[in-house]
């Protein structure tokens, strides 16, 4: 399972690194399209419905059928390169720190590794590790996804140079409020109820029913990250709010632009304009996103671990997926 396991002492904290990233990389080129379009409907100031005048997108269908009529097939993957660069930053980052800090707990604490609450903590922190260092890619990818036609960034350098030179550093740490806010509670929900539902369909599941690990493993992960995704999501839209400001000119195409000079202004507009329901835009393709994304991530870790382990010695014991 995720986490130090003193009774299987088999991946290093390099090799959790190494799986975290792998993971993150083959997850990203899945879930990519997903990505694309929920980040155009956290965007969209109007109703995500076709009652709605200017309304752009107005159902996951729509919204695909519109994307690709207009940018083509690539349009899904828009900033899929700086998305790859967050996926596998990001994915090292929190594995290695997950790991490193259950192992802590463990060895310095009276508290068990395995613990639900340790992980739920664990998970936030190790998430906040990695959410800093990525950050910058972060709003490369918004940027990128968020645009249309004609391209205002024709690539990743241009894109970088362009914001530095318009908009100053701090341009590249745009939304880490809400992100840090958000992302606590969001991976640390992820991590515990991950463990909570492996500890639990271990009890429900025989000891000779246990064959299918890691088709367990990805619905134990689905199931947590929709979960967790639900509890948190006005952050993630706040946050995509305010990684686009100073970018309002190529958002034009797409219906009306905002500018907020904060997180609260941006939640106090929100509220004003769209009311409750503008915290939840572009929640269906993200409770999508985040069971296969999250089932994913916790799928191809645990199995990549696994590998990892055969490899280091075929007569060891294969670290213990689900």
């Amino acid at each position: 399972m995720v986490g130090y396991d003193p009774e299987a002492k088999c991946v290093s904290t390099a090799e959790a690194a190494a799986a975290g990233s792998a993971s993150g990389f083959v997850t990203r080129v899945l879930v990519s399209p997903l990505d694309v379009i929920k980040i155009r409907f956290q965007l969209q100031i109007e109703q995500l419905s076709s009652k709605s005048p200017g309304a752009k997108y107005h159902g996951i269908l729509q919204a695909v059928q519109c994307i690709f009529q207009e940018e083509g097939f690539r349009a899904f993957w828009k900033g899929h390169v700086p998305a790859q660069f967050l996926s596998v930053g990001y994915g090292a980052v929190q594995f290695m720190a997950f790991e490193s800090l259950t192992k802590l707990v463990h060895n310095v604490t009276s508290y068990n590794a395995r613990n639900s609450f340790v992980h739920f903590v664990c998970g936030g922190l190790a998430a906040c590790t990695a959410t800093v260092a990525v950050q910058p890619v972060d709003t490369l990818r918004t940027r990128f996804a968020a645009q249309g036609e004609p391209k205002i960034y024709r690539n990743l350098h241009h894109a970088v140079v362009t914001m530095y030179q318009t908009e100053g550093p701090r341009t590249f740490y745009r939304g880490l409020t809400p992100t840090i806010i958000a992302i606590f509670p969001y991976a640390g929900l992820q991590f515990s109820f991950y463990n909570i539902l492996q500890q639990f369909s271990e009890w429900v599941i025989p000891a000779e029913g246990k064959k299918g690990g890691n088709v367990k493993n990805l619905v134990c992960g689905s199931c947590a990250g929709v979960i967790s995704k639900t509890l948190t999501y006005p952050f993630d839209l706040f946050k995509k709010r305010l990684q686009v400001g100073g970018f309002e000119h190529a958002r034009v195409a797409f219906g009306q632009v905002r500018m907020y000079r904060g997180l609260l202004d941006c939640v106090r507009q929100i509220m004003r304009e769209e009311g409750p329901g503008g915290f939840f835009k572009g929640l269906s393709p993200s409770l999508l996103k985040a069971a296969v994304s999250t089932g994913l991530i916790f799928f191809w870790y645990e199995l990549f671990c696994s590998l990892l382990c055969a490899l280091k010695s075929p007569d060891s014991t294969v670290r213990k997926v689900g």
